[in-house]
Parts: structure tokens; C-alpha cells; sequence
């Protein structure tokens, strides 16, 4: 019987206006190659300037993960040649980095366990290539280089795909409600290497690994690490396990497989040395106690606090602190008075479905619209079924819930002079069902009532229809 064996490597840039050593931007899609300068390109006789704001984002990281800050680090060259990287070096930090020895808690299968954080080190990233489909071409633009990145090295703790996964949602909303990054894996500025190899059950000593690279989804790192185990695993089984190298392996999602990329090198390879055009950075210990304390509620304490306050099940709170934007926008809507549970019901039922049909994370309607849509379906002035017309209208315009109603007819049917007609008209076309109801089958009722909401457009008031047509029926 044999374990997978997971470790991850989580590149995350950091929420700065400018580079980590240049004062060019960060602003993610500027045109190709228009945030540079001579610094971030490498070009000789220029010389870095570390960015302060870089270093206490890594030491607010470094607290909410729970690890130790180095009071003392320093940057290293780590040497190797690629085309995005115009200096032939990336200044990164090997032996002291700026943090060390943190942890998350998960919960697995009911069970919290624990994920060790190796260290956490600041760097700057590379450019990026961009491979042209028609023809043999390569472009580089070296926006991307030079933007401040803290890499996350976690031990080699987990033991399924699904457990690597949910530590990175874990990891994701820390750093999202830290504001430390915003996290948005579609533009590259979260990134995740996996490390995985397999090994016999009670085996101390760990195997040949192989690095997965390329994966930009929690949905693709789900299958690439699935699919490799299950590579690593046939080998083991036809006694082919020395056909495992250790190497860099790419995730062909189109394919749905991991193909070779090159041979893995090792720290030595990389002929780490300190960068010489930098000083060791001192970090004072009030200046670590000032960042802690700055720290917002992070998601664990969020959770804590939405089960003691608000009467809402484990799942619906997890779904709701997922995403920080989510969890502060109910919280906007609960404190205008709303309901938490109506509250929580709407945003994870219509809104999230709304922003996964609209592929957007903006949330589009106002915290006081959907609360007055809310109060108004409470106050039996609209059905539910209307107020779920009324919630997509409200996710185009900008129009007020009561604009809505007012422009399209909507309000409810309340007035039993109206009621009755329609109830009228129902019972004379439907003399088999009444029939059915005074012979005790109680699912006829159900369709009358059924047949009076559609003839009223959903407008009729569901209390005041049932009461209507029971004593009509009763008269009968």
C-alpha cells in the first residue's frame, strides 16, 4: 500500500502601487512592456531600493500564518538563465528568509489537521512569455518583472489532492482578508506549484518528487495532482519506479495529464550567493508588534463570531467567509435590520448563482437594495417567486427594488374582492378537482391553489388565496 506525499510552493504577489526595487507600477494589463525601467530590466550600472511597504506586507503575512519573523534577513541572487528574466538572476532570499515555521488548520473529513509552513521568503517575479499559436514565436513583456512576491513553501503534510486544495482555499482567504494580495489566480498574481511522490504506508524516508507547474485554478490543481498520483502510483505498481525523476512537470489541462518540462534542480544548482547591492534588513520587534496589531479579523475569528452571533448552519457560514466580499456584503445587509438567515438565503442562492452565470466577482446589487427586497417579501408585499424577478432586474439596473415593482405591476394581490374573481374562474374550469378535495385528496387543493397563483402571474398573496379558497371550497 502506498501514500502520496504533497508539498506545495505558493507564489503570491503582493498588494504594492510599485516594484519591489523600482518605482515602476504594478497595475496588472498596462501595455506590453510599459511598466519598466532600467532597474527592473537589469540594465547595467542601476541599483535596487527596496520597497518598505513589500517588507511589512511579508511580515503581516508571516503573522497571520502564524509564523516566526526573522528580525534579520537578507536577499540572495538565485542564478539561472530564461528569457523572462532580463538580469539572469532573480533576487530572491535563501538561508534567512523573513519568516519561518508557520502553520494552518484545515479540516479534513470532520477533522482538523495541520499544515506546516516551511518559511515564507520575499522575492521579485519574472516576465512573462507569451507563445504565438500560428507561428514559431515568442514574446516577452516584462511587465511582470520586478513585482513583489512572497513565496509560501509549506512541509510536505498532505496526503490527497483534495487536501492540498483545501489548504489553498484556507491559505487563499487568509491572504485576501490580510489584504495582503488580492489573490486573483486568473491574472497570475496567486500561483501554485505542487511537489508530489509517492511512497510505501509507514515508509520514513521520502522518494523521488516531481514538481507540477502551470496550474491556475483550484479546479486544475485538483486534477493535475490527481492525475500525477495516479502516474506515480501505476509506475510503483509495475515495479517501474525508477522511471520517476526528479524533474519539472507541466499540466497540459487540454490533454489532462502532466508532461515533462525539464530535469529539477536542486539549491546548489542555482549558485545562491548574497545579493550584494543590498543591505541585510533589520527588523525592529515594536515594528512586528505594530503590524500584528493592525491585522483585521481573519477568517478563523470571522467564523468563531458568525456562529455565536447569527443562527446560520456551519455550511452556509463557510460558503459566506469564503470569500471576504461575500462575508462583509451580508454582514451590510444584516445590519440594516434584515433577517440573517433571509439574508443569508438570497446571497448564497440567487447572488452567488447570478455571479457564476455572470463569470464576475463584483457584487452588483447595493447591500440596502437587497435588504429593501428582502423586508418587502417579508412584508407579504410581493411572493418569493416574484422577488426572485425582481432580484435579476436589480442585478442590471440601478433601479431600487420599489422602482421595479412600482414600473412593472407587481405588488401583490391582496384585496379579496380581486381574489374572489379569480378564485371564481379557477373553480368553474376545474369541477374535477373540487371533487377530488371533497373526497379527501388533499394534493387537489394543492393544484387549485397552484392554478389560482398562475392565473394571477404570481401576484395573488399566498395567505390570503389559501384562506380565500378554503372557504369557498367549504361553502361548496
Amino acid at each position: 500500500m502506498f501514500e502520496t506525499i504533497i508539498g506545495l510552493e505558493i507564489h503570491v504577489e503582493l498588494n504594492t502601487k510599485s516594484k519591489i526595487f523600482c518605482a515602476c507600477s504594478t497595475e496588472f494589463g498596462a501595455p506590453p512592456n510599459g511598466n519598466t525601467c532600467p532597474i527592473c530590466t537589469g540594465l547595467p550600472g542601476t541599483l535596487p531600493v527596496l520597497n518598505e511597504e513589500a517588507v511589512k506586507l511579508a511580515i503581516r503575512a508571516g503573522k497571520a500564518l502564524n509564523c516566526e519573523i526573522n528580525t534579520i534577513n537578507k536577499f540572495d541572487r538565485k542564478n539561472y538563465f530564461y528569457p523572462d528574466l532580463p538580469k539572469a538572476y532573480q533576487v530572491s532570499q535563501f538561508d534567512l528568509p523573513i519568516c519561518e515555521k508557520g502553520f494552518i488548520d484545515i479540516d479534513v473529513a470532520g477533522q482538523q489537521k495541520r499544515i506546516n509552513l516551511t518559511r515564507i521568503h520575499l522575492e521579485e517575479d519574472a516576465g512573462k512569455l507569451i507563445h504565438m499559436e500560428d507561428q514559431p514565436l515568442t514574446l516577452v513583456d516584462y511587465n511582470r518583472t520586478g513585482v513583489p512576491l512572497i513565496e509560501i513553501v509549506t512541509e510536505p503534510d498532505m496526503r490527497s489532492a483534495q487536501e492540498a486544495t483545501t489548504f489553498l482555499k484556507a491559505l487563499k482567504a487568509i491572504l485576501e482578508y490580510a489584504e495582503i494580495s488580492d489573490c486573483k489566480m486568473e491574472q497570475g498574481s496567486l500561483r501554485c506549484d505542487a511537489n508530489i511522490s509517492i511512497r510505501k504506508i509507514g515508509q520514513v524516508k521520502l522518494n523521488t518528487r516531481v514538481e507540477i507547474k502551470n496550474i491556475n485554478s483550484f479546479k486544475e490543481i485538483l486534477k493535475a495532482i490527481q492525475k500525477e498520483e495516479k502516474r506515480q502510483r501505476e509506475l510503483y505498481s509495475f515495479g517501474e519506479e525508477y522511471k520517476i525523476k526528479q524533474e519539472t512537470r507541466k499540466w497540459d489541462s487540454a490533454k489532462g495529464k502532466t508532461v515533462p518540462m525539464r530535469s529539477k534542480e536542486d539549491a546548489h544548482d542555482y549558485r545562491y550567493f548574497p545579493e550584494p547591492d543590498l543591505l541585510p534588513v533589520v527588523i525592529k520587534e515594536e515594528q512586528i508588534q505594530a503590524i500584528s496589531k493592525g491585522l483585521p479579523e481573519l477568517p478563523e475569528k470571522k467564523r468563531e463570531r458568525f456562529l455565536k452571533v447569527y443562527e446560520l448552519s456551519e455550511k452556509e457560514i463557510d460558503i459566506l467567509i469564503a470569500q471576504k466580499p461575500l462575508a462583509e456584503y451580508f454582514e451590510e445587509v444584516v445590519d440594516l435590520g434584515t433577517n440573517p438567515k433571509e439574508a443569508a438565503n438570497w446571497i448564497i442562492g440567487e447572488l452567488l448563482r447570478a455571479l457564476k452565470e455572470r463569470e464576475e466577482e463584483a457584487i452588483p446589487i447595493k447591500s440596502e437594495y437587497l435588504a429593501g427586497l428582502i423586508d418587502i417579501i417579508d412584508e407579504g408585499k410581493i411572493s418569493r417567486s416574484i422577488g426572485k424577478e425582481v432580484f435579476e432586474e436589480l442585478i442590471n439596473t440601478d433601479k431600487s427594488p420599489e422602482e421595479i415593482i412600482q414600473e412593472r405591476g407587481l405588488s401583490q394581490i391582496s384585496g379579496t374582492d380581486e381574489l374572489h374573481k379569480i378564485i371564481t374562474d379557477i373553480l368553474s374550469k376545474n369541477p374535477q378537482a373540487i371533487e377530488d378535495y371533497k373526497s379527501g385528496k388533499a394534493q387537489a387543493f394543492g393544484f387549485l391553489m397552484g392554478q389560482t397563483m398562475k392565473a394571477s402571474k404570481g401576484k395573488a398573496n399566498p395567505q390570503s388565496t389559501k384562506k380565500i379558497l378554503e372557504e369557498r371550497l367549504g361553502q361548496l
